[in-house]
């Protein structure tokens, strides 16, 4: 092979040693990357409760507030906030950003590095919170900032997964991606606490505290990625072996020379060498297209693991869970029979983080299906029960106290349903489901994916539940049309969602083409992908070696 480098790379027949064992180093690594979903929960929660201070909505619509007495002057409590349109757009123009910065992470990490690729996205992170903050009561300014910000949380929110899927352990590897999912609630709660702490201040401060103390996440995790290694499998990809080996021996805690290295990192570079014959590299629009190739019928066609990853996160979105942690704390108020919507919203999130952690256990014993099918049909559920309740016993006129517990019991346990499977096995789904060409862009699109229906749920929905003209005043009814979608999204992961539990990133490759998704529960390897390529020792331990030409 012209202009090609001799590795000497040998791997084993062995499935029990294509992976170094679980060390606690692997553990802290991934741990720490789960931080970027601080940025996302933060973000997300920060504006809730900003979109219902008396300070900022008095900022936007001039309606003036007592402090004293704690009611809005001259308008009902239910009418004092901001129009639809407002909130829409303030909410929404973030994830507009992060679905161009999803797409556009891909490629910058494909060129860079995961690593920088993350750097880069703080960076452009704190930019967007320093447009936030210098606007006072300039709308413009204010969603411009929002915009950048949005672009920076793209960039972290997609390449975290993939950093982490990809230097993970196989047997943690979905309990550790599930962290990320932890990280996002916990970034809600602090969120909330802010908020909640600053609401009634009677000055900028209630809203630039928030926004400030996002600058600590960008310091925290921009500084941290200094430390942590490159992804192993990004250096082979750009044929780079002796930094791939180094790479894989700091985040397996072993030798460099190690065996379980040796093995584990022959059996990396013989499946992208199986995976560059069958996804030959093109043009750059080639690359692009490539995650749209094969059949929708075949279960390992690019298209179809495409479809998964982006059908995914569509429907995580569409179980109504942004909803809450959005437009919760003003849905609150206008229901007009709770009486501390801050305190409500902020009980919810904290029944979001302490059930995530459920999932770190169940993933891996249970399974993804069965969390994903059995989540599904819990919010179906509590969702209807919510909203029965809503429209029957729990109006505001009817002054039923025991109703509106009811109604935020079920609520609260339809995040717990959410919390402890859909929750995290959405983002553990994506990180898994891509081979090593595509997975930076399959990632990608998926994340955006993720992004573009949040938009589409932060523009509609404050139309949805509003009481301003030209709003439908849905009210609890809402609940009716999440849980109509969550029987979609159960459906969709009991018939196109495989069980990738247990299996390394290169077995899954060969699960999704054997097995159909629900037989894939009984799925087992027979053999290696360094056996496959003739990348096996011989029986006196001499290595077979092979060209390995990197890519160009």
């Amino acid at each position: 092979m012209v202009g090609a480098v001799v590795y000497p790379l040998s791997g084993t027949a062995d499935l029990s040693r294509i992976e170094a064992p679980v060390t606690l180093k692997a553990y802290l690594l991934c741990g720490f990357a789960a931080f970027g979903g601080i940025f996302f929960g933060y973000d997300t929660g920060w504006m809730s409760g900003v979109l219902g201070m008396p300070y900022f909505i008095t900022l936007y619509t001039g309606l003036q507030y007592n402090y004293e007495t704690g009611e809005p002057v001259d308008v009902p409590r239910t009418e004092f906030g901001l129009p639809s349109s407002q909130k829409s757009l303030m909410t929404s123009i973030l994830s507009c950003g992060t679905f161009f910065g999803a797409l556009i992470a891909g490629d910058v990490a494909d060129f860079l590095g995961r690593r920088p690729t993350i750097i880069i996205g703080c960076l452009v992170f704190c930019v967007g919170c320093i447009l936030e903050i210098i606007s006072t009561n300039q709308e413009v300014l204010f969603v411009m900032g929002r915009l950048v910000s949005g672009v920076g949380v793209g960039f972290i929110s997609a390449v975290i997964i993939l950093y982490m899927a990809e230097v993970a352990p196989r047997k943690v590897r979905g309990a550790l991606v599930s962290g990320y999912q932890f990280c996002i609630t916990l970034g809600i709660l602090l969120a909330n606490c802010v908020t909640y702490a600053s609401s009634n201040r009677n000055d900028t401060g209630s809203y630039r505290i928030p926004v400030g103390v996002q600058f600590l996440w960008a310091i925290i995790l921009g500084i941290g990625l200094f430390i942590l290694p490159e992804s192993p499998r990004y250096h082979v990809m750009k044929g780079k072996i002796d930094l791939a080996a180094k790479s894989l021996s700091q985040v397996r805690g072993q030798p460099l020379d190690s065996d379980y290295i040796k093995d584990e990192l022959a059996e990396i570079v013989a499946n992208h060498e199986y995976e560059m014959q069958v996804i030959p590299q093109t043009s750059y629009i080639g690359s692009w297209m490539a995650c749209f190739q094969g059949s929708i019928r075949k279960g390992n066609s690019n298209l179809r693991r495409t479809l998964l990853g982006s059908g995914m996160q569509m429907m995580q979105q569409l179980t109504g869970i942004n909803f809450i942690f959005y437009f919760g704390t003003t849905f609150f108020q206008q229901l007009g029979t709770i009486q501390n919507p801050f305190f409500i919203s902020l009980v919810t999130t904290l029944v979001n983080v302490l059930s995530t952690p459920l999932s770190f256990v169940a993933v891996e014993k249970l399974g993804r299906r069965v969390l994903l099918n059995w989540g599904g049909v819990g919010m179906v559920i509590t969702q209807f029960i919510v909203a029965i309740v809503g429209v029957t016993a729990g109006r505001p006129e009817a002054q039923n106290d025991a109703a509106v517990k009811v109604m935020i019991a079920f609520i609260c346990i339809y995040i717990f349903c959410f919390a402890s499977t859909w929750g995290p096995v959405g983002w553990v789904i994506i990180g898994e489901c891509f081979p090593l060409p595509i997975r930076s862009r399959g990632v990608g699109i998926s994340t955006a994916s993720n992004w573009f229906w949040n938009c589409i749920i932060a523009v509609i929905t404050p139309y949805m539940v509003g009481n301003t003209p030209g709003s439908a005043n849905l009210g609890p009814r809402v609940f009716f049309i999440w849980g109509s979608l969550c029987i979609g999204s159960t459906i969709f992961a009991y018939f196109l969602v495989p069980e990738m539990k247990g299996l390394t990133l290169e077995q899954i490759d060969t699960m999704m083409e054997e097995t159909t998704p629900r037989r894939s529960r009984g799925w087992k390897p027979t053999s290696t992908f360094a056996a496959q390529m003739g990348r096996v020792r011989d029986e006196k331990g001499n290595a077979n070696q092979q060209e390995f030409a990197p890519e160009p």
